[in-house]
């Protein structure tokens, strides 16, 4: 007898339908095979079907069974084929029928991993195998309960979600009542909790102001200074002056962290803006996404969030020079013999560096022990190239120890985020959400909306023959100046936005 089961495999941060196919033959001796391109994981799925069927009171057929996971040119990976698999073996022994109690099993997406006892155990991707359901009109789904929450998400989806495969069948026999999982309700924003605030930071006004700016459109920023200096503090608190994550942007990242499996259990929704720190000493691939089987890197992890890089110089040059693509188009492309894989990377990023190897380069208190030689060849690991995609670029001085011991009251993140937010709304107005901020504005834009006073113009003008900015760089002056400009309100560029946005780019050094 003949049985299918919907299932789904993920490519990417996309999914695609998996027919399920379990053939039993009478005749022949007994035999279990699975075709259809699936990787050892896939292989594996007999032993642990054969074993959770024991466990769970099912009668496994000794029969020669034939699994076709199709299409069969498409690669499969994981264990989430185990309860397609084992409902099919049911549907084609005759121990259960394709529409009982609750579900069609025809018209039922089904994914799952299963424990030798017949425990249905949380497997990587749902998410994006919830949306491939409601884009193809199928209206259930049965997942591991550890993935419920995930799956319900989707509107439209009723989403069945047993603890083992005992249950499943007990509950498709009619001898169990397993109640479909309520879709969770969120408020995005009120979901927020942060573990730093503006308002612990003393000093750093300037460095503050920055933050501002990048928060407000989207802009990339370095903070260069001493050991003590506070960038990593700075950095992390950055996400806490961010905008709550609109609903359509937080299952872009939970996709990705779904994927990934990263996503916490029993959790629906990543509610806040990813904050990444990888180590220096992070692979090319880590921090980039590949592998094997294809898996989103650090870049992906911080879409829609923060990319923090500290010890930006300690990174390899291969790997900082690797950033470039990704920062300018937002997306990473992974090749690979078999095909190639877009996967999203619109993050800020945040690097902090030293001014030199013992990082006391200018310090007025402290002597810098380096020789000459040893500070060229730090600044010279990162680029130029690399350095002209960041738009603001600020050196951080010592706090003063006035300062620190002063009871002083600073505007809190709640308070920044308020303007952040305001400016954001404007870009939002202004760009009709075909792009949401000021920072990825293309050469089109940027004529279009970056509009300037007679005296901007003039100061822009000799700033590109004094600074010798490049076309990029003048394209990104503007870019910040018109997120200066939505900050204080102003429908036109003027000459003091330009002034702010120059002063992060005139050192130097850069």
């Amino acid at each position: 007898m003949l049985a299918k089961i919907i299932s789904g495999a993920n490519i990417g941060l996309d999914a695609a339908i998996v027919t399920c196919e379990v053939d039993i033959a009478m005749r022949g001796l007994p035999s279990f095979t699975i075709v259809g391109l699936g990787d050892r994981a896939v292989e594996e799925s007999k032993e642990r079907v054969r074993a959770a069927f024991r466990n769970s009171g099912c009668e496994f057929p000794l029969h020669k069974i034939t699994v076709n996971l199709a299409p069969a040119d498409m690669p499969k990976e994981g264990p989430a084929y185990d309860l397609p698999i084992a409902l099919g073996l049911l549907l084609a022994s005759g121990q259960i029928s394709s529409n009982l109690g609750k579900l069609d099993i025809s018209n039922t997406l089904i994914v799952g991993e299963l424990s030798l006892d017949g425990g249905l155990r949380k497997i990587n991707g749902v998410l994006p195998l919830a949306i491939l359901a409601k884009q193809r009109g199928i209206k259930k789904m049965v997942v591991p309960k550890e993935n419920g929450q995930e799956a319900a998400i989707i509107e439209g989806l009723e989403v069945l979600a047993p603890e083992s495969l005992q249950q499943l069948v007990r509950v498709l026999l009619g001898q169990e009542d397993l109640e479909f999982v309520q879709r969770p309700i969120l408020n995005l924003e009120d979901s927020l909790t942060y573990e730093y605030d503006f308002s612990q930071i003393k000093g750093q006004e300037s460095a503050k102001r920055a933050l501002e700016v990048s928060a407000a459109g989207g802009h990339n920023i370095l903070l260069k200074g001493p050991p003590g200096a506070g960038k990593t503090m700075l950095a992390r608190t950055f996400s806490s002056i961010l905008p709550p994550l609109t609903f359509d942007e937080a299952l872009e990242v939970t996709k990705i962290y779904s994927i990934a499996g990263l996503l916490e259990n029993n959790k629906s929704l990543v509610t806040s803006r990813p904050f990444r720190s990888p180590h220096h000493s992070a692979s090319y691939v880590g921090l980039l996404g590949g592998g094997n089987s294809i898996r989103p890197g650090e870049i992906s992890l911080a879409h829609r969030g923060v990319l923090f890089l500290d010890e930006v110089a300690e990174f390899p040059r291969q790997s900082l020079e690797s950033l470039r693509q990704p920062l300018e188009d937002h997306h990473i492309t992974i090749s690979r013999a078999s095909g190639s894989i877009n996967l999203p990377a619109q993050f800020i990023l945040f690097a902090a560096q030293n001014p030199c190897p013992c990082g006391f380069l200018g310090d007025r208190k402290r002597n810098c022990t380096c020789m000459p030689g040893q500070i060229a060849k730090y600044k010279r690991r990162i680029s130029g190239p690399f350095l002209d995609r960041v738009d603001i670029y600020l050196e951080v001085p010592p706090v003063e120890v006035d300062k620190l011991s002063a009871d002083l009251k600073t505007e809190s993140s709640s308070e920044i985020r308020k303007k952040v937010a305001a400016a954001r709304k404007i870009q939002q107005e202004r760009f009709k959400g075909r792009i949401l901020t000021n920072s990825e504005m293309n050469n089109k834009d940027i004529k279009e909306h970056c509009i300037l006073t007679q005296e901007g113009l003039d100061l822009l003008k000799m700033a590109v023959s004094s600074l010798n900015l490049s076309a990029r760089g003048y394209h990104r002056v503007l870019k910040l100046s018109r997120t200066i400009a939505d900050l204080a309100g102003a429908a036109n560029i003027q000459a003091e936005h330009i002034a702010e946005a120059l002063q992060y780019r005139s050192r130097e050094d850069v």
